[in-house]
C-alpha cells in the first residue's frame, strides 16, 4: 500500500468519525448538552478549577497554578502556529451533510484547540491535586467528543490535540523539579 492510498483511507476514516458523530446533534437536547461543554471548555471551567486548587491548597500553591497558565500559553502558541500553516477547513465547511452546532472560535480546524487544553489543564491539575480528576478526566472527554459532535473538528484534529496537550503537560511536569518549585 502507497502513502496515498493510506492518507486517502485515513481521511475517508476521519470523515466517516466526523459524520457518525455529528449526527447526535440533531437531537436537540444532545446539541444543547455539548454545546454548553464546549461553551465550558472555552475556559470558564478551567478557571473554576485553577481557582478550586488555590482555594483548597493555599497561596503556597501559586507556583503550581503557574505551571497551568504556563502550559495553557505554550499550548495556544503551538496550535496557534500549527492552524496557521495547516489551514484545515473544518467539517461543517466542507461537508454540506455536516450540521454546524455552534460558530466556532477561529477558522482552521486543524489541531483542536479545546482538546488541546483540556488534556493538558487535566493532566496538570490531576498531578498537583488527584482529586480533581472526578471532575476533570469526564468532562475532558466531553469537551473532545463535543468538538466532533458539533461539526467543528474530525477526529484526527481531537487526536493531534490532545497528544499535543499530553505533550506540553508533560514537559511541565518533567522540568518543574528543575525550577526547584515541586508539582
Amino acid at each position: 500500500m502507497n502513502f496515498q492510498t493510506v492518507k486517502i483511507r485515513m481521511l475517508d476514516l476521519d470523515l466517516k468519525g466526523c459524520l457518525y458523530l455529528n449526527q447526535f446533534s440533531h437531537e436537540e437536547r444532545v446539541a444543547t448538552f455539548f454545546k454548553i461543554i464546549s461553551k465550558l471548555g472555552d475556559g470558564a471551567f478551567w478557571y473554576v478549577m485553577l481557582v478550586s486548587v488555590w482555594v483548597l491548597q493555599g497561596v503556597q500553591y501559586t507556583p503550581q497554578i503557574l505551571y497551568v497558565v504556563l502550559g495553557g500559553a505554550v499550548g495556544t502558541l503551538i496550535y496557534k502556529i500549527l492552524k496557521s500553516k495547516t489551514v484545515r477547513p473544518r467539517p461543517y465547511q466542507v461537508h454540506q451533510v455536516i450540521r454546524l452546532g455552534e460558530r466556532p472560535l477561529d477558522h482552521f480546524s486543524f489541531p483542536s484547540g479545546h482538546t488541546l487544553h483540556a488534556v493538558m489543564a487535566t493532566i496538570i491539575f490531576g498531578y498537583i491535586q488527584p482529586i480533581l480528576l472526578v471532575l476533570m478526566l469526564p468532562f475532558t472527554v466531553l469537551v473532545a467528543v463535543s468538538r466532533m459532535i458539533l461539526g467543528l473538528h474530525y477526529p484526527s484534529d481531537v487526536v493531534v490535540g490532545a497528544v499535543i496537550g499530553g505533550a506540553v503537560a508533560s514537559g511541565i511536569v518533567l522540568s518543574a523539579p528543575y525550577f526547584n518549585v515541586m508539582i
